[in-house]
Parts: C-alpha cells; structure tokens; sequence
C-alpha cells in the first residue's frame, strides 16, 4: 500500500469501488441521503482521497481517522422506500466498503499495472487490508482469513446482496460527464464540460471495466470487446506514463509528503548509527 495506493492512478479505480458499495442496499440509503455526491461530486472525491491517504500515509493520525469516520458515521441512519431501517456501521455493509477497495485495487492492476499481480502479492495486499479492517473495527466475522477466502466472500456478496439502485445509476451518469464545481460562474460551464469530457469518458470507462460482469448485468450495462480494447490501451498508456512522473506528480501530496519525510528519517538513522563514539 506505501508503495502504490498513493499513486494518482489511484483515482482511476476508485470509482469502482464506489460504485459496488453504492449497490449495497445500506450503503445505498445512507449514501442517497446523506452524501453530496451529487451536489459536490469534486468535493467528495477529494475527500474520500484524502481520507484513504490518511489511512495509508497518515502514521499515527491513521488511527484517529478511522476513529473520525466511525463517529461521523455512527448517526447516519436512515429508512428506505420500503420502510426498512439502514444503519451505516452494520456489520457487513461497513465491511464492504473496504472489501471493495481490494478488490478495485487488484483488478485494477490487470489494466494499470505493468504486471498482473502475483496471487501472492494479492495475498499480501490482502493481509494489509485486514489490518485496516481492524484499524476500522470492522467485525472480525466479516474479515475472511486469507485472500482466497475473500474471493469467495465477495463474489458472494455481489451475487447475492447488490441491486441496481438509483444512486448507482446517478454515480455512473456523473462520472462520465464531471459537473462544473458550484462556486465556478455559468459563463465559464460550456467549457469546464468541453475541458472536462475526455476525462469523463476516461473514469467512466476505468469504472465500467473494472467492474465484475454479474454487477454489470444487474446494471443493464453491455462491456463489448470494443471496450475492452479501448481500456486496455488506456491501461496500456497509464501504466507505462505514470512510473515516468516526478515523484512530487506520481503521487498524491499526503502520500508523497509521508515518503519524503520517510526517507528523511532513515537518514538521519544512518547518520546517527554512524557518529563517532
């Protein structure tokens, strides 16, 4: 995770991530009334961001985020159309907003990576994970042991407990055309949506692609291999551009802070291990 969830490209998968919890019907709910993902969808994403960088990169603040979200989390609560009562921190829906995260991030890097990932470098993401998951207090019930377990686990939950839900539908809708930013005045709208539609195309293309093939179904989305050629070559692109940033432009600011001051501190250990006595 210090090595890669830092990288811009990040950001390419994690739309897929969001769109798998927003077809968990809690998830959903609680998403549908209480999130400005419609509103502020910039905002939003650069919030989730920033948070998941915390969790990774934040050292010893990494605790005290997971312990904010679970507060700010703890009173979203809400009833759907069918007066059925969603809490956010219930077991299993809390657990699978990071269950999604593993799953976007090794599937992403069929697309994005030079190399597929090893089954062992799947497993040892894995293992991180579930010390986030811990970090998270996530109920141990839903923390399958190994990766192989959690393949299993999530296939299930993708089959049996995702829906097509209107907050997915409009999660979809905004990823492929970004909405201006509010405070951005109209006169300057026309050509945010010209600036911003390649990019639009672009995640919605990551997203849809890195989604497994039963959610896409139950989304009513058709993946032909036209797309599949059109993801690959961006995958292509991406994998072989990025590696070629600066470090200060490969990765994101609270991540690339966290390296540099990392490297500093080894060494200042260097030349502490090597002063004269």
């Amino acid at each position: 995770m210090w090595d890669e969830t830092g990288l811009v490209s990040f950001s390419l998968t994690a739309g897929t991530a969001f769109l798998l919890q927003t077809m968990e019907p809690t998830i959903s709910t609680v998403v549908d009334e209480h999130s400005t993902f419609r509103t502020d969808p910039l905002g939003r994403a650069a919030r989730s961001i920033a948070s998941v960088m915390m969790w990774v990169y934040g050292g010893d603040e990494a605790i005290a985020e997971a312990d904010r979200l679970r507060e700010m989390h703890k009173h979203l609560n809400s009833v759907d159309a069918h007066g059925v009562r969603h809490t956010a921190l219930s077991t299993k829906p809390w657990a699978w907003v990071l269950h999604t995260g593993t799953y976007a991030f090794c599937e992403g890097a069929k697309y994005f990576a030079k190399q597929p990932l090893t089954y062992a470098e799947k497993e040892a993401y894995y293992q991180e994970t579930v010390q986030l998951m811990r970090n998270f207090k996530v109920a141990e019930k839903e923390i399958p042991a190994t990766y192989a377990d959690f393949v299993v686990y999530f296939d299930d939950v993708v089959a049996h407990d995702l829906k097509a839900t209107a907050v997915t539908k409009d999660f979809l809708r905004l990823s492929a055309q970004l909405p201006a930013p509010p405070q951005l005045p109209r006169a300057f709208r026309p050509l945010w949506t010209a600036l911003t539609a390649p990019v639009g195309k672009m995640q919605y293309l990551a997203t849809v692609g890195t989604t497994p093939e039963v959610a896409r179904r139950k989304l009513g989305i058709e993946w032909t291999a036209t797309d599949e050629r059109k993801l690959r070559a961006l995958g292509w692109a991406v994998a072989r551009g990025v590696p070629l940033l600066p470090e200060r432009l490969r990765y994101f600011p609270i991540a690339y802070e966290a390296r540099r001051l990392e490297r500093g501190k080894q060494r200042l250990r260097k030349m502490i291990d090597l002063r004269p006595m």
